[in-house]
This record gives C-alpha cells, structure tokens and sequence, in this order.
C-alpha cells in the first residue's frame, strides 16, 4: 500500500507493540492507546517457539531476546504417583535445529517496548477504549465519552476481553473454562531439574504442577522460573481458606523435588490466578477494524501458542498492508492469510486440553497408557513436534515470511 496511514492500535502487549513496530517501519503514523496509566506485562512466562522467534527476527530483535530467555530443546511430563512418563516432546524429532525460548513476560514486553521508544512509537496511556464509530474514517470512543481519532485503521489488541471486536459482525465471546492456574516467578533453583525442558507432574487430569525456566526478566536480573499448579478457579476460595502450608504439603506430597521453588512462596500474594476462555473469531475483521491476537482467538495455554500466533496476526497485518491497495482488500487479505493456522491450532488446543485438565477419568487413562505409548510410533515424535513448535501447517509463506534459521543459535 502506497499510501501513508493514521492508525490506532488498541492494546500496548506483545501483539500491539510488535504491530506498531511493523506498521512505523512501513511508513504509516502510529499512536498506540493503553489502559494502563502505564505500559506494563501481565504474568508469569512463556514460550516462544520458532513461529514468534521468526517474527522478532523479521523486526530485528531476535538477538534482544535470545540474551534474555532460557533454550528449551523439550517438554517432559510424568504421573506424580508412579513416575512414568507420560508426555516426551522433543524439539529435534523434525530437523532444522529448531527450539524453544522460554522468557519471562517482561523480557519480551521490555524487548518490544524498547524498540518502539527507538522507533519514537506514541503511546497514550490512561485510555479505556470503549467503541468505535466507523464512517469514512474510524474514531474511537472512550468510556468517559471522549472521542479519540479519526483513523484510516483501528487495530483491536487488547486482550481476551477486548470491547472493541463487538464492532464486528458476529464477534462472539469466549467460552470460560474450567480449570486455570496458579502462576508464579520465581528463583530457579536447578538441582533435579533440566534448564532446557518445561515439567510436569499430573495427578489425573485435575492437578497439573509445572517448572519452566524462563530466564532472565531484565540484563542483570537473576535466573527465573515460572511455577504453576492448574485449578478450578472456583475452587481457589477453598485452597486459600485451607491455609498455604496445607496447599505446599500437597503440592510437594505430588512432587518432593519442586520444594526448592515452593520454599520461595510465602503468601498466596504472590501466586496470581489465571482464567481462561475459548474462543475463535469466525472474522477478526471489520470496516476499519483488524482485530489480532487474543481479541481475535483465546483459548488454553496448554500448546503455549498465545504470544506466537498474536505475533504472527502482527506479521500478516502488516504484509497484507504492504501487498494490497487499499484497507478494506488488505483487511480481507490479512483474515485469508491466517485462517487456516488460526483454526487448525485453536482445534488442537481445545480437543487436547481436558486430557490434561478436566475432571474426567477416563481421558488421562488414555493419555498415559495409549497416546503415551502411541507417541513414540513414528511420525508422533515428528508431528509432536511440529505440534509444538506450531508448524504442523506452514505459518510462514502466506503473510510473507520464512522461517528464521536455528543452527548454532544458544548452542544448537
């Protein structure tokens, strides 16, 4: 697209600073809106798997994050009772050198939010977006009634429960689920743990306790570890009435080696309770509106693939701006280029999660005995891993892209 454009992008995460990078360094004039008074991350860790370290290769920032995450080469799972393993994905069942990068949430919102002051991005804060008014240009209307804009283009990134996709025909909402978890940083505590592989111990499918080094949250900071134990939220009234060394018995009951990281938690203040919903955009699109990341597609954090399709929507927005003439044709061109991936991966997520979290009996019989053995069958290790790495259909060529190159990257 020739043309200069004013732009409003909704929401100052990952998926909203990543876009504005892509949209100033495409020539267009950028202000982000943020409810926050300021910009901040919200949560523990992550994974970053090669989908979203090949869009932070194409912004320039590969290297930014490498210094700061921990290499994850596997995911290792095990019943807490018997000790068999149940879950063995590894990274190099498929060739190319691929893995994980574990980071700390605030290593990659500050690695973003970094680039966009360099890149003199405008950022208003204090901003509660609450509609759009969409004519020959969109203005954004705030709770307090303000009018914000007018803009060739509003970019809805802000979050799952995001006001602003109501403004598109049938957005729909998401679907709340019945287990979330308990999230913590922590200190790594490395003995009896490998800092290359994010485990687990199950108990069923209702207990779910995990270790995930995630580095470093800032240059001089000190190693860190994501710990989290999933649940009903529903039943956080009743752990919390129970008291914290009850809840720590049973945890380390399950997992004797976590206490190293239990031993760090001192009040429930420091345990944040994470819900989540499912939820799929049939179009995250409208007149005016591209809507991209969790706004646009939620659902369980069990693939780990949040971040890296949110980086993705970033991505194909700004390749379907740059390859079409005209907004509207590029907003057509930027839900075509994600459909397939979007839809194939939600599908996953939502099919696999109550095997690891749910009340039910019989789906983590079949996980640890049949998929379990099933799993080492080949090609299982190979489409595990593609699974994971969120390749299992190629992300890359539709929105202009390919695959950064993994080969001697931290060590591999």
């Amino acid at each position: 697209m020739g043309n200069s454009l004013d732009i409003a992008i909704a929401g100052a995460g990952p998926a909203g600073l990543a876009t504005a990078l892509y949209l100033e360094r495409a020539g267009h004039r950028v202000t982000i809106f943020e409810r926050f008074d300021q910009p901040k991350p919200v949560g523990s860790g992550l994974i970053l798997q090669p989908t979203g370290l090949t869009v932070l290769a194409d912004l320039g920032l590969l290297e930014d994050i490498l210094a700061l995450g921990c290499r994850i080469d596997r995911l290792h799972g095990a019943d807490a009772k018997t000790g068999r393993t149940v879950l063995d994905v590894r990274y190099d069942a498929r060739r190319g050198g691929r893995f994980g990068l574990a980071v700390h949430r605030a290593a990659l919102f500050g690695v973003l939010f970094r680039a966009a002051r360099r890149q003199a991005v405008h950022i208003e804060t204090g901003i509660e977006l609450e509609t759009l008014e969409i004519g020959e240009r969109a203005t954004l209307i705030c709770g307090n009634g303000r009018r914000m804009g007018s803009f060739d283009l509003v970019v809805d990134a802000s979050g799952s429960r995001s006001k602003l996709r109501r403004c598109v025909n049938n957005p729909g909402e998401p679907r709340s689920l019945a287990y979330g978890a308990f999230w913590a940083s922590l200190g790594w505590r490395g003995e009896g743990f490998d800092e290359h592989a994010l485990l687990q111990r199950y108990d069923s499918a209702s207990v779910m306790i995990g270790v995930l080094p995630i580095g470093r949250p800032e240059p001089d900071a000190q190693k860190m570890a994501a710990f989290f134990w999933s649940l009903k939220p529903a039943d956080a009234e009743y752990v919390w009435g129970a008291g914290l060394e009850a809840w720590k018995a049973r945890l380390v009951g399950l997992w004797p080696e976590c206490a190293a990281f239990i031993d760090q938690i001192d009040s429930f203040e420091q345990l944040s309770l994470a819900r989540y919903g499912h939820h799929t955009m049939k179009t995250p699109a409208g007149r005016l509106l591209a809507v991209i990341g969790d706004a646009a597609h939620s659902t369980s954090p069990q693939l780990g693939q949040g971040a890296n399709m949110a980086l993705l929507d970033a991505a194909a927005l700004n390749y379907a701006l740059m390859g079409t003439d005209g907004v509207d044709t590029a907003l057509e061109a930027y839900v075509r280029t994600r459909r397939w991936h979007v839809r194939v991966f939600q599908a996953l997520s939502l099919v696999l999660t109550p095997f690891y979290q749910s009340d039910s009996i019989v789906m983590p019989f079949v996980r640890d005995r049949l998929v379990a053995t099933l799993a080492k069958v080949p090609p299982a290790p190979q489409f595990l891993a593609s699974m994971v790495t969120g390749t299992v259909i190629n992300p890359f060529k539709p929105i202009g892209l390919a695959e950064a190159l993994w080969p001697d990257r931290l060590g591999g």
